[in-house]
């Protein structure tokens, strides 16, 4: 059974998702927040696999408090950011905080249960035209970032190539299913790729890829 907080400060929004959420026989409902700070403290006491994050709250908003939850040891709650704005600085300081998704609240219902299940088992998850809007975003803040050649140990044409498909918003599984390698090999090269690069996790690898030239717009 996969866990899940609720944090969004409209009660009507929370009973829905929680409806909707409980309507999955591998997902259950623990706890509610209506702000971040709430968010945190029940995270905390609960411990839930996953939190559904909104971004904009009354006191303390959805990117500190992803931040937060983001900062602690593993094994930490997973944070799920859903929300109605899709801007593009929204998408890049929520990540930055430490997000391990992002999906606008106008997604399906299937859309919404997937991504839990997704992030809940280590996945990072962010929708192929929000990851390409996300890059487009960095490079236009950053118009300098580090050089491929600064890795102390190049990667491999494998690892090179399941950094491209990162860099194209695929998952493990979709990744898995274009190279015909097994997902838990997907894993690997991941984990590999971030020991490389110095990125905290996925989305940071595929930031760097741009910003180092790796990959194009």
């Amino acid at each position: 059974m996969i866990t899940v907080l609720l944090a969004d400060d409209d009660i009507l929004v929370r009973q829905g998702m929680r409806v909707l959420v409980e309507s999955a026989g591998d997902l259950a409902v623990v706890a509610e927040a209506a702000d971040g700070e709430e968010a945190v403290r029940l995270a905390a006491s609960t411990r839930p696999d996953v939190v559904l994050m909104d971004v904009r709250m009354p006191g303390q908003d959805g990117i500190t408090a992803t931040r937060e939850i983001a900062s602690w040891d593993p094994p930490r709650p997973r944070v799920l950011v859903l929300t109605t704005f899709d801007l593009d600085e929204i998408v890049h300081d929520a990540l930055q905080a430490g997000a391990d998704g992002f999906l606008l609240k106008r997604s399906t219902p299937e859309e919404l249960i997937e991504a839990i299940r997704t992030v809940a088992v280590g996945d990072a998850l962010i929708s192929p035209a929000l990851t390409r809007r996300l890059l487009s975003y960095v490079a236009s803040r950053n118009q300098t970032g580090p050089s491929a050649s600064t890795l102390v140990v190049p990667l491999t044409d494998r690892e090179a190539e399941v950094l491209k498909c990162l860099s194209e918003g695929l998952s493990n599984a979709e990744i898995a299913a274009k190279l015909f390698i097994g997902q838990e090999t997907v894993k690997t090269h991941v984990k590999r790729i971030c020991s490389k690069t110095g990125a905290r996790d996925r989305t940071q690898a595929v930031v760097w890829a741009y910003q180092a030239g790796f990959v194009g717009s």
